[in-house]
C-alpha cells in the first residue's frame, strides 16, 4: 500500500491573490519563538516537530472549523434543546391523565362563562395540559421570529468588531506571517465568528424560555400570541406552584386561569390583524437596535474563540446601547400600548365572567395584578434577547378605556372597537378614555362608524404598523 500524498506548503497558483494561506498563518503562528509557553504545551503533546504531515491534519481541520456549520444567526434547534434541558434541571414531570382532564374540564366552565360577556365566539380548539417543556416545543418557531433580528444584529457586530480590531492592528497582530494582511483573514473567519454568534446568542435564548417555561401559567400569558392555532393550554405544574402561595383551592385557580388564557384566544381568533400587529411591532423595535460597539469590541479582545460559552459571557452585558433610537422608541409605544389594551380587555372580560360564580375572583384578580407588577421571567426574557421592557405600563388605562365603551354602548360596543387596527384605541386614547368613547358613540350615529369602516376596508387598508395604536393622533 503506498503512503498518502505529503501536503505541498508550495503556493497555489490558483489560489485568488490576497487569500490568507491558513498553512503558512498556522505555521507561522505555531513556530513563533516568541511564545514560549505555546512551544512548551506542543512539547508537552508530542507535536513539537511539526512535519508536514501533521501539519497538513491541522490546517484541515482549522479549515473546517472556519467553514462548515450554518450560517444562519439563530439556531432554533439549539435553542429548543437548551431550553428543554433548563427545564428538564428545574424538574418537568409529564402531565398526567388526571390533570389533562382538570384542564379541560376547567376550559369548558370557562368558555361557558365568556359567552355572555363578550361578543366573541369560542374557538373549536380542544383545551391542551402542557408540560413546560411541550410549550418550550410548540411556542418555538414564534420565538424564532420574534428574535432573530436581534441574532442577526449581533453576528453583524461580532464580524464588524472583529474586521475593526484587524483594521487597526495592520501587519503587527502576533504569529502572522510577514506582510500578511491581518484583514485578508476575515473571510475564512467569518464563518466561525457567524457560527459563534449564532452558539453564543440560540444558547442565550433557549435558557431565558426555559426559565420563562419554569414560571407561566398559560400559554400566552405574556400577552403575545405564542401558540399557533389558536390553542388554549395550562401548564399544571406551575399552577400547582402559583396556587400553593394562595388561600384559595387550586380548582378555583385553575378555572380563573382558563377564563383568562381563553378570553385572550378568543381575542387573536376574532381579531385576525392583532397577532400580526404585536409581533410586528417587536420585529421593529429588535431590527433598529443600536449595539454598544465599544464594549463589544472590548470583550472580543478578552475572548477566546475556542469557548462559546465564554463568548456568550463576555458579550452578555455590552451588546445593546443604553439609549434607544426614535424608531425603537414608536415600536415601544406602540408595542406597550397594543399590550395594554389587550391585558386590558382581558381583565374587564374575566372580571365579569368570574365575579358571579368564583368565591375568590376578587383576591385572584390582585394576585394576578401582583404578579404581573413584580416582572419575572419573561420580562428578563426580553430584556436580554431584545433589550426591550416588556411591561403594559398602562394597563389600567386600558381597562378603564373598555370599562367606559362598555358602560356607554354595551359588550358590543367594548367588542366593536376591535373591528379594525384604524378605528382601535391609541396611546393618545389611553389618555382620555372618556373621549374616545364620546367619539366613538358619535360616529356610530347614523351607523357612520359602520360605513367609515366599510370604506377603509374597500379601499384595501391593512392597518399596518403606523397606522395602529401607537400613539399618534389620527
Amino acid at each position: 500500500m503506498s503512503n498518502p500524498p505529503v501536503p505541498s506548503h508550495e503556493p497555489d497558483p490558483e489560489e485568488p491573490h490576497g487569500e490568507p494561506d491558513l498553512e503558512q498563518m498556522l505555521q507561522s503562528f505555531l513556530s513563533n519563538p516568541d511564545n514560549p509557553q505555546l512551544q512548551q504545551a506542543l512539547s508537552a503533546m508530542g507535536i513539537d516537530k511539526l512535519d508536514p504531515a501533521t501539519m497538513g491534519m491541522l490546517t484541515a481541520q482549522v479549515k473546517a472549523m472556519f467553514s462548515g456549520g450554518s450560517s444562519d444567526p439563530f439556531d432554533p434547534a439549539m435553542a429548543t434543546n437548551i431550553a428543554r434541558q433548563t427545564v428538564s434541571a428545574a424538574g418537568d414531570a409529564t402531565v398526567g391523565e388526571v390533570a389533562r382532564r382538570q384542564v379541560e374540564e376547567a376550559t369548558s366552565v370557562a368558555e361557558l362563562w365568556l359567552d355572555p360577556v363578550t361578543d366573541f365566539a369560542a374557538t373549536s380548539t380542544v383545551a391542551r395540559a402542557w408540560s413546560r417543556a411541550e410549550w418550550v416545543e410548540q411556542t418555538m418557531p414564534v420565538w424564532q421570529r420574534l428574535v432573530e433580528p436581534v441574532a442577526a444584529g449581533v453576528s453583524n457586530a461580532i464580524v464588524q468588531a472583529m474586521r475593526s480590531q484587524l483594521g487597526e492592528a495592520g501587519g503587527t497582530v502576533p504569529g502572522l506571517p510577514p506582510g500578511m494582511d491581518p484583514s485578508a483573514m476575515l473571510g475564512q473567519m467569518e464563518p466561525m465568528l457567524t457560527r459563534m454568534s449564532s452558539s453564543m446568542f440560540s444558547a442565550q435564548a433557549g435558557q431565558a424560555i426555559g426559565a420563562l417555561a419554569g414560571d407561566l401559567l398559560t400559554a400566552n400569558e405574556v400577552g403575545l400570541p405564542l401558540v399557533p392555532g389558536q390553542a388554549i393550554a395550562l401548564l399544571p405544574a406551575n399552577i400547582a406552584a402559583f396556587a400553593e402561595g394562595l388561600e384559595v383551592e387550586e380548582s378555583e385557580v385553575r378555572i380563573y386561569l382558563a377564563v383568562r388564557e381563553a378570553a385572550r384566544v378568543r381575542l387573536f381568533a376574532e381579531v385576525p390583524w392583532l397577532a400580526s400587529q404585536l409581533v410586528e411591532a417587536v420585529q421593529a423595535y429588535a431590527r433598529d437596535i443600536s449595539f454598544d460597539m465599544a464594549g463589544i469590541e472590548e470583550a472580543m479582545q478578552q475572548i477566546d474563540p475556542s469557548d462559546p460559552e465564554a463568548m456568550q459571557e463576555a458579550l452578555g452585558s455590552r451588546l445593546f446601547s443604553p439609549e434607544p433610537s426614535a424608531a425603537q422608541q414608536a415600536a415601544l409605544t406602540r408595542l406597550e400600548t397594543y399590550l395594554a389594551l389587550v391585558e386590558g380587555w382581558v381583565d374587564v372580560v374575566t372580571e365579569q365572567a368570574t365575579r358571579p360564580h368564583l368565591p375568590h375572583a376578587a383576591a385572584l384578580v390582585e394576585s394576578v395584578r401582583r404578579r404581573r407588577a413584580s416582572g419575572g421571567p419573561a420580562e428578563r426574557l426580553f430584556s436580554q434577547l431584545v433589550g426591550l421592557e416588556l411591561r403594559p405600563r398602562r394597563l389600567r388605562d386600558a381597562a378603564n378605556l373598555w370599562a367606559a365603551l362598555e358602560a356607554s354602548g354595551g359588550v358590543a360596543a367594548r367588542d366593536a372597537a376591535w373591528a379594525h387596527p384604524d378605528v382601535a384605541p391609541t396611546a393618545a386614547d389611553l389618555d382620555d378614555p372618556l373621549g374616545f368613547v364620546e367619539r366613538s358613540r358619535s360616529h356610530g350615529e347614523g351607523d357612520d362608524m359602520d360605513a367609515a369602516l366599510e370604506a377603509m376596508l374597500r379601499e384595501g387598508g391593512t392597518g399596518g404598523p403606523a397606522a395602529g395604536p401607537a400613539g399618534e393622533d389620527r
